[in-house]
């Protein structure tokens, strides 16, 4: 079922438009989500990519594209910045959407351009110091973890690459849509992605794993700015959802969707 997803005072109504037959996605009835939560985001941030969040702090990742220079920024649950740290790795100082994993946070940082090369960096959550380094020969843009694998986007998650936790690839998939997801989460045995279909439309999708099965799509609005809701760093936690897509200065916005 596809849900549209349209900003009314506060409120965010997911209408249920016709199915999309090809997809063979199940009718749930019509679901309402709201906006329950916006933090704007203290100290510098440039170019951001990725969100995720836990019940103390927000983290985001951010590129310096002048400077060339890629972060990952911890924040309080109120905004307030707390710390950062550079991931950049020579030619590649593109971090992407991230995942944090039990005590770890696994972010990947790729050159700057399609077809090229990354890494997926394992982070220790508390001291934010480098435990591993997964080379992946092409460019990685967003990352989730499902426990026994990881999951690899790479530029505008054409593909996603399916590796062990020791980084040896089990199996390539080639996206089933059109959305460019820039960030992803497995979630509830779903990995889910948000990203853009246009300039001006984007979406936020469940897909039921491994079978890749798209199952529900919801449709993102703009912000208040004029910034897709989907554009970039994308959580969820249960039936919260969370999305940052504007440059600093940020915000980060909160809201609690239908299940």
């Amino acid at each position: 079922m596809m849900f549209r997803l349209v900003v009314a005072l506060g409120w965010v109504a997911l209408s249920v438009p016709q199915l999309i037959a090809q997809n063979s996605l199940q009718v749930q009835g019509m679901e309402h989500a709201k906006l329950v939560e916006t933090v704007p985001l203290d100290g510098t941030l440039y170019h951001v990519q990725g969100v995720d969040v836990d019940a103390e702090h927000i983290w985001i990742t951010s590129v310096d594209m002048v400077e060339k220079h890629g972060y990952l920024h911890q924040f309080s649950r109120a905004g307030k910045f707390e710390r950062r740290v550079d991931l950049t790795d020579g030619d590649r100082y593109h971090p992407g959407g991230f995942s944090i994993a039990g005590d770890s946070i696994w972010v990947p940082v790729a050159e700057y351009k399609p077809h090229s090369s990354g890494v997926l960096v394992e982070l220790d959550k508390k001291t934010l110091a480098v435990k591993r380094r997964i080379a992946v020969a092409d460019h990685v843009g967003c990352v989730a973890v499902t426990g026994k694998e990881l999951i690899a986007g790479n530029w505008g998650s054409r593909q996603l690459y399916v590796l062990d936790m020791q980084g040896r690839q089990i199996r390539v998939i080639d996206t089933p849509s059109h959305n460019q997801y820039q960030d992803i989460k497995f979630v509830d045995g779903m990995l889910v992605g948000g990203g853009n279909l246009t300039r001006t439309t984007g979406a936020v999708d469940w897909y039921r794993w491994p079978q890749m099965k798209l199952v529900r799509s919801v449709q993102s609005g703009m912000t208040d700015r004029g910034r897709l809701y989907s554009a970039e760093g994308m959580a969820l936690k249960g039936s919260d959802l969370y999305l940052a897509p504007e440059d600093g200065p940020s915000r980060v916005f909160h809201f609690v969707v239908g299940r």
